[in-house]
């Protein structure tokens, strides 16, 4: 009967679904594939020449089992037969198992060697491609979707030559080849034999359709599942979860999700039974009615008994690959919408792309001016994919304009802090000279040349930013620091986490520099993971500062010690500070009051002040009582 392999690829196709035949590929995919598979062309043409020379190995032995029963034995009293032929023809056999050992281990290799091979190309230019999106793209797409693509997708595109590609050339090969030895040995059989074949192909193809249902519904889900245990187990979630959830309710949804999957998995393991069972009985009786038809034929003297072994033999390598073949359509088209799925993410271009003649920024630059800048983030359709947001179409609304004709100008040096109402454009300026986005007017300068015209790298090097929640890898706190300047050294690390005002903490922490700090950072406090963000960006000594609200979500014990921090690590530095401390303010060398997208008064805190506009109202609303407090603190402390 069929290997257990041949079994499991059997049920693996009818678990697929028919739907992708449906699927309309985009013009020139398999070009692109044949393309992609192109570095392993060598190792193709002698994998499936192997599998070749496999079935025309597999056809032969009945043959030769013919040939002993026929010739060497005899089947006629008194069975006077040719033993030095039986013995050549069974070491004969002997020798072909051993070269169908070889052959197997050898196509193993290749199969391995292009598949592992595919994996490693598609996930790098996947990963690669990825990293390159700009930051627009990840607000808005599922980040299990992408894991999805480099790890599902790639999968599913690497089985279209390790195991689509493989299965189809041998079973096309292996029932051409058993069909041609059984029709020369004998016609009338054979055919007999291949009426039983929709006895049991029709059953499959239902039990087939039970199965897609029920796959489909346990992926679905598995994927609510993980869903929820990737929300409810990292620190975030788990403390949302602690403060407001409810154990009882969530324990019992997830029970009964996983119940149900448990009970797909019962039904599906019991179709999948009856699909074995079938085929074995289904075999059976096509051998009996081979042995009663040939058997009979055989006693009148008009088949040879050899003849009728080899009909029974060839009759256990038919079934099974018909029986795939006639779901090769799918296989086919499974594998081609992984490659097409694949190849979607590799299509999607970036928005912020580095230009082919991009020069590099030098490190010391130190001034930043924005001239005349407009701007509108980006729609959906834009920066995004529907499949992975999960959404039938995407939003190709145009946005509205968030910038309105922002100029102004960072001299070497100068303390520039942007101050406005929540939601003004105070983030998206800080933004803008990181190339998070690209302007849709106007330009961002950054040492005297336009953003867009230097290397990534470059500027990257040039400007150092600390967000409001700075994030840390689940990693030590050398990695984190390191990840600012590879080739750091302890002296480095300890005068940039001195400068921060973080050193003391460390050394007190018993593993020091090699303490873990969590998922997320969540193993410090929120004025030390900004403490530890200033101390990364000190390390990595830029000219240009962006601060965005360093210390906007911080208890006053923790602004104040941030505060210090920064004060180190704006010294001689062009810094662009999003300012909600009365002190920054102050000591401004330019405020930039933002309301509606544009600059409505630019200037010194007392200049402003004497104006009596828009930040005279800020300063009485956000700044007064820092002053009171900070005055108090001051009385207390002379």
């Amino acid at each position: 009967m069929q290997d257990a392999g041949l079994q499991f690829s059997m049920m693996r196709s009818f678990r697929r679904d028919p739907s992708v035949q449906d699927t309309k590929l985009a013009p020139g995919t398999v070009k692109r594939i044949a393309r992609f598979a192109a570095p392993y062309k060598r190792d193709l043409t002698v994998f499936l020449s192997l599998i070749v020379v496999a079935a025309f190995v597999a056809v032969l032995n009945p043959l030769i089992f013919k040939k002993i029963i026929d010739d060497g034995i005899g089947t006629n009293p008194p069975m006077t037969g040719d033993r030095g032929l039986v013995v050549s023809l069974a070491l004969l056999v002997a020798g072909l198992a051993l070269f169908d050992a070889v052959l197997q281990l050898w196509s193993r290799w290749c199969s391995t060697r292009i598949g592992e091979g595919l994996i490693y190309d598609m996930r790098s230019q996947v990963y690669t491609h990825i990293s390159t999106m700009p930051i627009p793209f990840f607000t808005r797409t599922q980040t299990g979707a992408l894991i999805s693509r480099l790890n599902n997708d790639v999968l599913g595109a690497q089985s279209a030559f390790t195991g689509t590609l493989s299965g189809v050339v041998s079973n096309v090969i292996g029932v051409v080849l058993t069909l041609i030895a059984m029709l020369v040995l004998s016609w009338q059989i054979t055919l007999l034999s291949l009426v039983l074949l929709p006895v049991f192909v029709i059953p499959a193809k239902l039990i087939g359709t039970k199965l897609q249902e029920l796959t489909r519904e346990s992926y679905a889900l598995n994927a609510q599942m993980t869903n929820t245990m990737t929300e409810r187990f990292n620190v975030s979630g788990a403390l949302l979860v602690k403060l407001f959830g409810r154990p009882e309710v969530e324990d019992a949804s997830f029970r009964d999700k996983a119940g149900r999957v448990r009970d797909i998995g019962i039904t599906s393991a019991m179709y999948g039974r009856v699909f074995f069972v079938s085929l074995t009985t289904v075999a059976a009786l096509a051998t009996a009615m081979v042995y009663g038809v040939g058997g009979s034929l055989a006693a009148s003297g008009s088949l040879g008994v050899g003849t009728v072994v080899a009909l029974a033999a060839y009759l256990t390598r038919l079934y099974g690959p018909l029986t795939a073949l006639s779901n090769v359509r799918v296989d086919v088209m499974t594998a081609l919408v992984s490659f097409e799925r694949v190849f979607e993410v590799l299509d999607l271009e970036p928005m912020v792309a580095e230009q082919p003649d991009a020069v590099v920024l030098p490190r010391g630059a130190a001034s930043i001016e924005f001239r005349d800048v407009v701007f509108a983030y980006p729609t959906a359709s834009q920066v995004s994919l529907a499949s992975l947001e999960s959404v039938a179409k995407l939003d190709s609304s145009p946005s509205q304009t968030v910038l309105h004709g922002v100029s102004f100008r960072a001299e070497p040096g100068q303390l520039i802090a942007l101050v406005g109402p929540s939601g003004a454009g105070k983030t998206t300026i800080s933004q803008l000279v990181t190339r998070m986005y690209d302007v849709d007017s106007g330009s961002v300068q950054v040492g005297g040349l336009d953003v867009r015209d230097v290397t990534m790298q470059s500027l990257r090097d040039a400007v150092g930013v600390v967000t409001q929640d700075a994030h840390m890898f689940h990693d030590t706190i050398r990695a984190n620091l390191v990840y600012a300047k590879t080739d750091a050294g302890d002296d480095e690390l300890w005068a940039a986490l001195d400068s921060a005002q973080v050193g003391t903490l460390v050394r007190s922490l018993p593993d020091g520099l090699d303490t873990l700090v969590g998922d997320r950072g969540y193993r410090l406090s929120g004025g030390e993971k900004q403490r530890m963000a200033i101390a990364r960006l000190l390390l990595k000594a830029t000219g240009v500062v962006v601060i965005d609200e360093a210390t906007a979500h911080l208890d006053s014990e923790s602004e104040e010690a941030v505060q210090r921090a920064l004060a180190s690590a704006l010294v001689g530095r062009t810094s662009l500070v999003i300012a909600h401390r009365l002190s920054t303010v102050r000591d401004a060398d330019q405020i930039l009051v933002v309301e509606d997208g544009r600059i409505v008064e630019q200037g010194r805190h007392e200049e402003l002040l004497l104006r009596g506009g828009l930040y005279t109202e800020l300063y009485r609303t956000q700044f007064e009582r820092q002053e009171t407090a900070d005055d108090e603190v001051a009385l207390v402390t002379d």
